[in-house]
């Protein structure tokens, strides 16, 4: 095995006049082997063997090495082992792996080694012996298992001695408190000891007679109590619900509102510029269906921030006297002629003499507006949409009417329903989760409520509560 090198030799006019060569012949040549292994292992040694080896080969057989037969001979002229000759020579691959190299296991590395054409003339290896890692780590294994050991036996005797001190104490106090499970609350624990035990005797004697005591004026009060946690508990949740959803709304709208007056004018000038671009471009030009691509995408981007807007704004309701039908029968005149409703049977069951309420019109329009272009969107193959308006009296004998919206669409999932009026949360593919949003903030700057009741596949329905004030508890409305 012979490495050659050659270089031009050039005269003063740059011309080339001939050409250098020269070549080493590697074979039993140990400089390049001897030298690797100096540099990378350093010359360390384990009871007398080398730590790391080098070789190099010709084809499958050693030509250059520092490995040592048994006799302390270099192992010129023996060969590689069949799995990595298959693996290096053969398949031309990197061979990383533990092999039993002469006469001892080592961790080895083999790669091929390419003459100029690319073909595949040798083998360059190295490898560290395995035998001072394994016994690092039987040695490792044996210094845990002996301390383990150790610490088992000390923990044993220690948890005796503990257990022998306290387990006839803790053995009454446990008679003792299944006597007073079962209702024995006149027993005594007897303990002589003056130690943590006694004091925790005498303070469980304590407990027990103030158990008693307790336990008398439970029962007086136990019926009572009951159903007034359950009122509580039931007006805490809601008050909670109610303010959790006010306190996402107000920091989600600051937060909505700062990115998008940030990203506004950007969008703005995106699109108007892709609009002249369009202008400029020939109807055939190949950039077009780009540029309408952008232009598309901006817009939906623009459609995105301004509901952020409309999120953030939550303007003060202005409110005046508003008959809930006459505002209900316009905002489905101007929807059930798109063709997202050309498909859909509406259908309204108005009460009549409804009492006027008083309520910004515009944005309880946008409300109904967002509740029926949700229920055509739920019913893509068409169906019906029913609208019911109706007068409620509530458990504190206070009157509301309510708006309901009943389609026939796909329905919302079970885990689905708390998260539908969360800012953001859409199941829509072009949706902005806004909508809901937004509505359940004009519906709560109304004092009102909205509801939902719904099941996969068979349809939603959203109650919307809107109070009515005192002073306008009269007889109005139209109907139909």
């Amino acid at each position: 095995l012979v490495l050659k090198a050659s270089a031009p030799l050039i005269d003063n006019r740059g011309k080339i006049i001939g050409v250098l060569y020269g070549a080493v012949l590697l074979n039993n040549n140990f400089e390049i082997v001897d030298r690797v292994k100096e540099i990378v292992y350093k010359g360390e040694k384990y009871q007398g063997i080398d730590i790391g080896t080098a070789t190099i080969f010709l084809y499958d057989l050693r030509v250059s090495t520092n490995v040592l037969e048994a006799n302390g001979r270099r192992a010129i002229g023996t060969r590689v082992s069949r799995e990595v000759r298959q693996a290096v020579l053969i398949e031309g691959q990197s061979w990383v792996d533990r092999a039993f190299v002469v006469r001892d296991w080592y961790i080895t590395a083999y790669d091929p080694i390419c003459n100029i054409e690319g073909q595949i003339i040798g083998i360059l290896y190295v490898g560290m012996l395995e035998r001072p890692y394994i016994d690092l780590r039987n040695k490792v294994m044996m210094t845990f298992a002996g301390m383990a050991g150790l610490s088992a036996i000390i923990l044993l005797i220690i948890l005796f001695s503990i257990t022998s001190s306290i387990i006839h104490p803790v053995k009454s106090l446990a008679e003792a408190t299944k006597r007073i499970a079962n209702g024995d609350l006149n027993h005594k624990v007897v303990i002589p000891y003056r130690d943590e035990i006694g004091e925790l005797a005498q303070s469980f004697n304590q407990m027990t007679e103030n158990l008693k005591k307790a336990n008398q004026k439970l029962l007086q009060w136990g019926k009572t109590l009951e159903k007034r946690v359950e009122e509580r508990t039931r007006e805490l949740k809601e008050a909670q619900d109610s303010l959790i959803q006010s306190a996402k709304l107000a920091s989600l709208g600051k937060m909505a509102a700062g990115v998008a007056h940030e990203i506004n004018n950007p969008l703005t000038s995106i699109l108007l510029n892709t609009h002249l671009l369009l202008e400029s471009l020939e109807p055939d030009d190949p950039r077009r269906e780009s540029l309408e691509m952008i232009a598309e995408e901006t817009t939906r981007c623009a459609s995105i921030v301004k509901g952020l807007l409309e999120f953030a704004r939550q303007s003060p309701p202005k409110k005046r006297k508003t008959d809930i039908n006459s505002l209900l029968l316009n905002t489905v005149k101007l929807l059930e002629n798109q063709a997202a409703f050309q498909n859909i049977e509406i259908k309204k069951n108005l009460a009549p003499d409804l009492p006027p309420l008083e309520l910004d019109s515009n944005k309880v329009k946008q409300v109904f507006w967002n509740m029926m272009i949700n229920a055509a969107e739920a019913m893509p193959r068409g169906g019906t949409l029913a609208i019911t308006t109706r007068l409620s009296t509530d458990k504190n004998d206070k009157k509301h009417v309510e708006i309901i919206f009943s389609d026939t669409g796909i329905g919302i999932p079970k885990e689905n329903i708390p998260k539908l009026f969360d800012p953001f949360f859409t199941t829509k593919v072009s949706g902005t989760g806004l909508g809901l949003a937004v509505s359940y903030g004009i519906i709560k700057q109304h004092k009102g409520n909205i509801q939902v009741e719904s099941q996969v596949g068979r349809g939603s329905t959203f109650i919307i509560s809107l109070p009515v004030e005192k002073e306008d508890r009269r007889q109005g409305g139209s109907h139909e």
